[in-house]
């Protein structure tokens, strides 16, 4: 509900240009996601809607969102100008709950934006270098992340639950790795979908995981640097050695 946020949607044709930012009367509910299907706003010759990938990969992903085109993307916080917006907020709310501590929530604040400014400025520095570098993904969250270092996959591929795509899905999506050429692709933790090694197998690509969630960080003051560097060593590091 914080007006300063900027929010995405799904399939918003300038997903990649410009974020929409929050109006308070547009509320979007997270449903069970039961399609994991390209969407629209993305590069239509990486992105080619086929028969099988929707008559095939139906499933509920492992967080539950819905993906459907217009949804809102609930991945905010992989901005970081998302995050210091959060992280004001709470100071302020802290402070009010807790007047005699607020000027240590006010600090803790100001240098929790000083670190984040700069670790933006290195993000943004490092993935300069490789803008134009193609990487695929299992799962669309990085839009976000994407939009603020000037990044965007080449394609998502449709995977998860006990169902596999059938094969002429499959095939589809190796002609797409095939065109790319030497390439990334990224699964997420803590299991690397069962499709990953048919889609790869004798093909120019590099595996990695993104790790959205911060699985085994711990919760601390360092937190979201740590996730923020993590996703930004292991996205950049593979497209580097392209």
């Amino acid at each position: 509900d914080l007006p300063q946020l900027t929010l995405r949607r799904f399939g918003d044709a300038h997903a990649h240009d410009e974020a929409e930012h929050h109006d308070h009367d547009d509320h979007d509910d997270h449903d069970d996601h039961d399609d994991h299907d390209d969407h629209d706003g993305h590069d239509h010759d990486a992105h080619e809607h086929d028969e099988a990938a929707h008559g095939e990969t139906a499933h509920a992903d492992e967080h539950d969102h819905d993906h459907r085109p217009g949804t809102l993307d609930a991945h905010l916080w992989l901005l970081p100008a998302n995050a210091l917006v959060i992280a004001e907020r709470m100071a302020a709310d802290l402070a009010t709950a807790d007047p005699a501590n607020a000027q240590r929530y006010q600090t803790n604040s100001a240098a929790f934006a000083q670190r984040i400014e700069a670790l933006d400025a290195r993000l943004k520095q490092r993935f300069s270098k490789v803008q134009n570098k193609p990487f695929f993904v299992f799962h669309e969250a990085y839009d976000y992340f994407e939009a603020a270092y000037g990044l965007r996959h080449a394609g998502v591929f449709s995977a998860g639950g006990e169902s596999q795509p059938g094969a002429r899905h499959v095939a589809a999506m190796r002609e797409r790795l095939q065109q790319a050429g030497p390439s990334c692709v990224f699964s997420e933790p803590p299991a690397r979908p069962r499709l990953a090694e048919t889609l790869t197998a004798g093909l120019p690509v590099k595996m990695a995981e993104l790790d959205v969630l911060g699985v085994g960080l711990a919760t601390d003051a360092q937190g979201y640097e740590k996730l923020l560097e993590g996703l930004g060593d292991t996205l950049a590091g593979c497209l580097e050695s392209l």
